[in-house]
């Protein structure tokens, strides 16, 4: 997966990751917070996380996963016994470059190290990231509001998709009226002992 300007120079890469019921719905009837049913086909999700510190080298964040993911990783890399591959991912974590969408927070609210606001308008801030020197992948984590917005912007490159066998019936919807069409690749896909597929899809471009 490759991504470049006009003029063939190679560009950082966006990669969504999220969780996605049957249903195509995001979270459930409670709104964003409700996302508890997800929890148990994390073995799915699990593989596809440990593999972002590999070539990521900057994170996007609503603020309210930028704090529920702040508690939840940093108690996982005080946890000697937590999965190995949850440890790698909450040391990547703690030294990633995190951008948090936000407009409650102020950036001495940001205690996670290595934090930023992000500009209000998530294209607008992929636009300014794709062509720094610094490379790396540029990864959206599980914030369904930015991953929908730049994928009607036409900014993501990359899908993780946990896909659970769940049927929420009502929720937030990743794919809703408003998103471009587009055609996208999938790798071999893998299914976890949880029964959630594991998927990754690459857009295709040009």
């Amino acid at each position: 997966m490759s991504t470049h300007t006009n003029t063939g120079t190679p560009q950082r890469n966006v990669i969504a990751h999220i969780s996605m019921s049957l249903d195509g719905r995001v979270n459930g009837p409670g709104g964003a917070s409700d996302i508890a049913w997800a929890d148990k086909y994390a073995d799915a999700s699990r593989d596809l996380l440990a593999e972002l510190p590999k070539t990521a080298t900057a994170v996007v964040l609503g603020r309210r996963n930028y704090e529920a993911f702040g508690h939840h990783w940093s108690t996982v890399l005080k946890d000697d016994s937590a999965d190995a591959r949850d440890r790698t991912v909450a040391q990547w974590l703690e030294k990633v470059r995190k951008i948090v969408r936000t407009s409650t927070l102020a950036d001495g609210d940001l205690s996670w190290n290595n934090s930023r606001l992000s500009d209000p308008d998530p294209a607008a801030e992929i636009t300014r990231l794709r062509p720094q020197p610094i490379g790396g992948d540029i990864v959206i984590l599980n914030s369904a509001g930015i991953i929908a917005d730049l994928l009607k912007a036409k900014e993501i490159d990359r899908l993780h998709i946990t896909l659970c066998p769940e049927t929420l019936g009502t929720g937030t919807r990743l794919f809703d009226d408003g998103i471009p069409g587009a055609s996208w690749n999938l790798t071999t896909p893998t299914t976890a002992p949880s029964g959630a597929t594991a998927l990754i899809y690459d857009r295709v471009r040009g």
